[in-house]
């Protein structure tokens, strides 16, 4: 049998959708896949969204997506694009390399990227010219246990999985937390506040200028991006966003969403963006100590980023050390155009990668989605 790679279109959904749910991974709605489309990144670049792998009999055997982002330094404007969902079926194994090859291959892109890659595939991206990256912390992600008792819950039943997967094949959703995630009731320390005003003239867009103009390379944050991102039709819970402010000016903001990995695991935060200006030191430390301060009582029983950048590390100075280092593998690949200067100054987190998009998202009932 032969295998071929497309680029997908509107009527390859269904085939997605069911390659995702081959290997358990969230599926999108039909309206979470036009809203992918609706990239504006993606359709400055008229790049796909995404490639098929096809049988010479044209069956659906692979998937991976491309999600495109704008890249600012200084007044430049430049794109990149992470790799996300790469799935290849059993009777395809081997044929990951294509895909892989199809994503690598882009022009036009100062780097091609992914930040979620498993252990099984880590391996497979040099073979495309991706190198491990960050060099100091490619491998490494951090998370804060908050909720021991839940933690245990999940490797209990992770083990029950692997020992007799049929107790947990009707894939009821255990570890659910009752307790729910009200955002007006969040213990905040000074100084940090919600931020929900991300209009084009806001305190918001006064701090993604200022970011804009310390001149290193950084991904499109601004107002209408942010807007963009929180309006993906599959989000069952809208991300928390906290702003640290500096009199009436932002200095930093982190994003956090609630995901689970899986029916069997409990819920977490994510840390999907931490960000702050460079004359700022404080902003950091007190967003995360916002973070881990209200984790537990949004439901959640463990704090975490997953993707870190050695600048990140320094910021957080003794909350890093407090951490569990998970990962371990090198989860971060980036193969960049040897003509972009500045790259040395980009410093990922995991709002550049694919985690904003593809993490599964919390079930929650009709009520609790209405008033999130």
């Amino acid at each position: 049998m032969s295998f071929s790679v497309r680029p997908i279109d509107t009527r390859d959904h269904d085939a997605v959708n069911a390659l995702h749910h081959s290997v358990g991974w969230p599926k999108r709605s039909e309206a979470g896949w036009v809203w992918l489309a609706s990239n504006p990144a993606l359709q400055e670049t008229n790049a796909p969204a995404g490639w098929l792998l096809e049988s010479d009999t044209g069956e659906a055997c692979g998937f991976t997506g491309n999600f495109v982002q704008r890249f600012h330094q200084g007044d430049r404007t430049i794109h990149g694009a992470t790799a996300f969902s790469i799935i290849v079926t059993p009777r395809a194994r081997g044929n990951s390399r294509k895909l892989l090859a199809a994503f690598a291959g882009q022009r036009n892109l100062f780097a091609r990227y992914t930040f979620n890659a498993n252990p099984a595939s880590s391996p497979l991206y040099s073979r495309h010219g991706m190198v491990a990256w960050p060099p100091e912390t490619h491998d490494v992600k951090l998370s804060w246990r908050v909720d021991a008792l839940a933690c245990a819950g999940g490797r209990m039943w992770r083990e029950i999985d692997r020992h007799a997967p049929r107790l947990t094949q009707a894939r009821h959703e255990r570890l659910l937390n009752p307790r729910l995630r009200d955002p007006d009731a969040l213990d905040l320390p000074t100084g940090v506040t919600v931020l929900t005003d991300l209009a084009d003239r806001s305190r918001y867009a006064d701090f993604w200028e200022a970011l804009r103009t310390e001149g290193r390379m950084i991904s499109d944050r601004s107002p209408a991006m942010l807007r963009w991102r929180l309006s993906d039709p599959d989000l069952t819970l809208r991300p928390l966003l906290l702003a640290f402010n500096r009199g009436k000016a932002i200095g930093g903001y982190a994003m956090a969403m609630m995901s689970k990995g899986n029916p069997i695991e409990p819920p977490m935060l994510e840390i999907i963006d931490l960000m702050a200006l460079e004359d700022e030191p404080r902003a950091i430390p007190a967003l995360m100590q916002a973070l881990l301060a209200n984790t537990r009582s949004l439901g959640a029983a463990k704090l975490r980023i997953q993707t870190v950048n050695p600048d990140l590390l320094r910021r957080l100075g003794p909350l890093a050390d407090s951490a569990r280092r998970e990962g371990g593998w090198g989860h971060c690949h980036v193969k960049f155009d040897p003509d972009t200067p500045g790259v040395d100054t980009w410093s990922p987190t995991p709002f550049d990668g694919d985690y904003g998009i593809c993490l599964r998202p919390v079930p929650v009932t009709g009520e609790e989605r209405r008033a999130a």
